[in-house]
């Protein structure tokens, strides 16, 4: 898949565990945990802003495109 979530990536520098993020941001871990592996199909612009808010950081730092023909990082 062309989108990559680096959520984990994002929570790990902020040192923000899910269950506190989830908790912050009223998402429920076990939705924020689909997102955060990457198995979501679609986000809301609202919880990307709650995760951003939250997180202090861009939508960029969170999803990252990645080309067909471009090796994932993870």
């Amino acid at each position: 898949m062309p989108i990559i979530v680096n959520l984990d990536v994002m929570m790990a520098k902020r040192k923000i565990s899910l269950n506190e993020l989830s908790g912050k941001i009223e998402i429920t871990p076990a939705n924020l945990s689909i997102l955060k592996t990457g198995k979501a199909k679609a986000i809301r612009f609202s919880t990307l802003e709650a995760i951003c808010k939250e997180l202090n950081c861009q939508p960029g730092d969170i999803l990252e495109y990645q080309g067909d023909n471009e090796e994932t990082t993870k």
